[in-house]
């Protein structure tokens, strides 16, 4: 996630080189088309990239709208993963014996129930670094699974389903921490969501066919206009096109391991925090800190 720090201009910059690039190429293609067959041409009116500019940003609007919308559920998931993982790890405080064991087995399971699911959806290794909270028999339970976040989720509800089988919970404390388990798979089913459903892609080409055909007439209409300010002129003006064309593209995936992500890692550190205090751990580790201008 973009932090409320000063964005490098470099990184600014990399995201439309090249974009600006061909916008230099195509201003200076349609300088020497109409510079030699200018009277064989007709003249476009400025109204007529206005027009189109128009156009663009409305569509740039709907696109915003909609990526931002994407990456603020998935945030709002995260939120609720956060919410329902300290809840667990309190249900099972309150409705165990304090010397219970499978108090302190199920809430770091949870945490790393958090970890997988962050780099499941970041298509990374699902089981890294996971070792450090599982045991070894769930570690190898786990290779039994292609979906690991949900290998873990059901290892925590079944040894819960055994406690009440053995009448260690009745059904109305079952019932509360079922539902908290439902919660959490309901939270990660959404993410998943979110994870496979692709943005359309025609979408994203239409409006860069849009905006390099506004520089076209642009350029055309500003034929009278001197190169060395039309050029320059062009590309601020795409620029600002460009960018925000940017930041929906990046916004409309928040799982895929860059600096505008949801910052899932963050998030699930914290909730890892939360649990061991809980727990009254003594070895409580620090938040992440976000020395770049972003948090993942």
């Amino acid at each position: 996630m973009i932090a409320d720090k000063k964005i490098p201009f470099s990184y600014i910059f990399n995201k439309i080189k090249f974009d600006l690039l061909y916008v230099f190429i195509i201003g200076l293609i349609v300088n020497y088309i109409t510079w030699y067959l200018k009277y064989l041409l007709p003249e476009i009116p400025l109204p007529i990239p206005a027009f189109l500019g128009t156009s663009i940003s409305v569509l740039l609007s709907f696109k915003i709208s909609q990526s931002y919308d994407r990456w603020w559920e998935a945030r709002k998931i995260w939120g609720s993963i956060v919410n329902d993982s300290r809840t667990l790890v309190i249900q099972l405080q309150s409705f165990l014996p304090k010397d219970d064991p499978l108090i302190r087995k199920i809430s770091y399971r949870q945490i790393a129930w958090c970890y997988s699911l962050g780099q499941s959806l970041r298509d990374q290794d699902a089981k890294a670094n996971l070792d450090q909270f599982i045991s070894s028999e769930d570690l190898d339970e786990l290779d039994r699974h292609n979906n690991k976040p949900l290998g873990l989720l059901q290892m925590s509800e079944l040894e819960i389903a055994e406690l009440y089988r053995s009448k260690k919970l009745d059904t109305f404390t079952f019932t509360q921490m079922d539902e908290t388990f439902i919660r959490l798979c309901d939270s990660m089913g959404r993410a998943e969501r979110i994870k496979s459903t692709v943005f359309p892609s025609t979408y994203r080409l239409f409006l860069h066919m849009t905006i390099y055909l506004f520089v076209i007439t642009l350029s055309i209409a500003l034929g009278d206009v001197k190169m060395y300010f039309e050029l320059p002129l062009l590309m601020v003006i795409s620029m600002c096109f460009f960018l925000l064309e940017k930041s929906a593209y990046h916004l409309q995936d928040p799982f895929t391991n860059r600096p505008s992500d949801t910052p899932v890692t963050t998030i699930s550190r914290t909730i890892e925090i939360n649990i061991k205090q809980l727990l009254k751990e003594k070895e409580i580790p620090q938040p992440f800190k976000n020395n770049d201008f972003y948090i993942m």
